[in-house]
């Protein structure tokens, strides 16, 4: 008997579902009236957010992700106008990263001539205030440290020097012309300027 009064229930609900248009009902309904009566916290509260993580697979979901049209999408400059670059590197240690960098390993990848090459050397010439480097120079100091006897010394001596040897030519130019004359006159031919006297040739050779 409760057989048959199941079998009539499910076949008297089969007939009024299939006579129903669900579509016409649904148009019918207040949604927004519908989701004012829901308590969402309430269902939020009941839902197991971890659980539903735990079964999420991250890697495959980034996997399906295209980064390359994501990133497209994005207006970088409007992003960067939103970040406040100063309050950003007021939070770098740079002290820290300069403890971290090997400044000798980056001179030494330096090429110093190709930067030399770009120096204006003129220019920099022009800047340096060369009174200013004498107005610091002790040249009483650098007088006091020279000694100027021995200075004038080598040149009185350089001088002396220059002018014996001026005279010594000279006066060879003069015995050599004289030569020259007296050969002339006595009609032989000119053999070279003449010698030192014996005397002289035998305490050179002594």
């Amino acid at each position: 008997m409760e057989a048959l009064a199941q079998s009539i229930a499910e076949r008297a609900i089969s007939l009024v579902l299939d006579a129903v248009d669900v579509n016409t009902v649904l148009d019918q309904v207040d949604l927004n009236a519908l989701l004012d009566r829901v308590d969402v916290n309430s269902l939020v509260d009941r839902v197991d957010i971890e659980a539903i993580l735990n079964k999420v697979d991250v890697e495959d979901i980034l996997d399906r992700v295209d980064l390359n049209r994501l990133l497209a999408r994005v207006d970088v400059n409007q992003l960067l106008s939103t970040v406040d670059v100063n309050r950003l590197v007021g939070k770098v240690d740079v002290p820290a990263i300069v403890d971290q960098v090997n400044v000798n390993q980056v001179v030494q990848q330096v090429d110093v001539n190709e930067v030399m090459s770009k120096v204006d050397v003129n220019a920099v010439v022009d800047r340096v205030d060369i009174n200013s480097i004498v107005e610091h120079i002790d040249l009483e100091g650098i007088v006091e440290q020279t000694d100027l006897g021995s200075v004038i010394a080598k040149s009185s001596s350089g001088i002396a020097s220059g002018v014996t040897d001026a005279l010594r030519s000279r006066t060879v130019g003069v015995d050599e012309a004289i030569a020259r004359m007296v050969a002339r006159l006595r009609r032989r031919s000119y053999t070279g300027p003449p010698g030192p006297p014996a005397g002289l040739r035998a305490t050179a050779a002594s």
